[in-house]
């Protein structure tokens, strides 16, 4: 993932209210049930901190997460890293109303330049994960409540 790419966006539409998505977004137990299962606290508030690791294969990625901006309801944007590895990136959760209905579009913005030899941060990971998560588990996830 290079700072020079376009924005990698991620679109879903949930028939699910603004308020149960959101609290899908940024409640943590509720982000247990689709998202990473080892987050150990999360608070929709501007300068927000936490870390949690995921291994994959014989790496370790140490999450870094700060939250940059929120607008109740309607957006929460967190700086993402990993402790070790170079690159430096938001990612953007957007919720739109659409008659009791929410569009969700996620975007992931570069700052800095990912390693090309790490599979994990190759465009083409980073899109299929998304899709995974906001596309799959997340719709799963509602779709159950």
């Amino acid at each position: 993932m290079k700072k020079n790419d376009t924005p990698i966006i991620v679109e879903q539409t949930f028939e699910n209210n603004i308020h149960r998505v959101w609290n899908s977004i940024t409640d943590i137990q509720e982000m247990h049930g689709w998202y990473f299962e080892n987050i150990p606290s999360f608070l929709p508030e501007i300068g927000f901190k936490t870390q949690f690791n995921v291994q994959s294969e014989e790496r370790n990625f140490l999450h870094i997460w700060e939250v940059i901006e929120v607008i109740p309801g309607k957006l929460i944007k967190y700086n993402w890293k990993y402790e070790g590895y170079k690159g430096d990136s938001n990612v953007t959760f957007e919720l739109f109303d659409e008659n009791d209905k929410t569009k969700l579009r996620l975007t992931v913005e570069i700052l800095e330049d990912f390693s090309d030899d790490i599979p994990e941060f190759k465009r083409e990971s980073c899109i299929n994960g998304w899709n995974y998560f906001i596309k799959n588990r997340l719709k799963e996830y509602l779709e159950k409540k």
